[in-house]
């Protein structure tokens, strides 16, 4: 599917206006040059980093992460991985806030094994960062379990966009439950913006996501410690627009049984 065909299905993030409904990561590529390979060939409009890896000054030649991220194309969706309690988040918040951005993912880990989310902290998070003027504006993109429960509570709290995890991050595992997020995708419907974040292993992982009806797709280590990452980039690419062109077409109902394609 060509960017010209996909440009009349826009993805809204708040004001932000996308066609792509691919999300990457920044983190484990081989090298930054290789990072930018890919962002270039996925085809991405925005990258998600670590808030402690942004570099508040940036030197006159390439040395830094955010060098190597065509700011002119791309938004940055800076996160707050390493926080462990609503308070750490809160200031990754206000730190985001005041390198001027407009949009802030919210990950706050439970478990250092399985990099599973804590849900009450996270929740306690997004009540706290919308409590507070300085940080209220931000547009809140969080990363959470599968539950569709705490889904809405999310929302209800306040957030903008809820980012369910398919698998643990990094596993490969494609969607582990997709009785439960199918469920999530059906609550959220037409009420916030839903990106399957996390555990996406390769380009058939990505399709199914948006044929459930995700809004879009966040990986980064798929891509990123894949034999050949921009080929892989470029497939992941091409499977996030199949998978939405699947959802928006409107596939047949399984059955049991076979229906003749021809006529009697």
């Amino acid at each position: 599917m060509s960017n010209a065909a996909n440009s009349n299905d826009l993805f809204l993030l708040g004001s932000l206006k996308l066609t792509s409904r691919l999300i990457v990561g920044t983190g484990r590529y081989a090298s930054l040059d290789e990072m930018r390979e890919c962002h270039t060939t996925s085809g991405t409009q925005m990258v998600t980093v670590a808030l402690r890896r942004i570099e508040t000054t940036v030197g006159a030649t390439p040395s830094h992460l955010i060098d190597f991220i065509d700011t002119q194309k791309i938004t940055l969706l800076p996160n707050t991985a390493g926080a462990a309690f609503a308070p750490d988040a809160l200031r990754m918040a206000r730190l985001a806030a005041q390198l001027e951005n407009t949009h802030l993912k919210l990950e706050v880990t439970g478990d250092l094994q399985t990099l599973l989310p804590d849900p009450i902290e996270t929740l306690k998070a997004v009540e706290l960062i919308k409590s507070h003027a300085d940080t209220r504006h931000l547009y809140l993109m969080v990363y959470t379990t599968d539950d569709p429960v705490m889904a809405r509570r999310l929302a209800d709290a306040g957030a903008e966009c809820i980012m369910p995890a398919a698998s643990p991050i990094g596993s490969g595992r494609g969607i582990a439950n997709e009785a439960n997020l199918t469920i999530l995708l059906n609550m959220m419907h037409h009420r916030v913006p839903v990106i399957v974040d996390a555990g996406i292993g390769t380009a058939s992982h990505a399709a199914r996501a948006m044929e459930l009806g995700a809004d879009a797709v966040l990986l980064n280590t798929a891509i990123a410690k894949a034999a050949k990452p921009v080929l892989m980039a470029a497939a992941m690419r091409d499977a996030v627009r199949a998978g939405r062109a699947a959802y928006l077409a409107g596939a047949i109902p399984q059955k049991l049984y076979a229906t003749a394609s021809s006529p009697m």
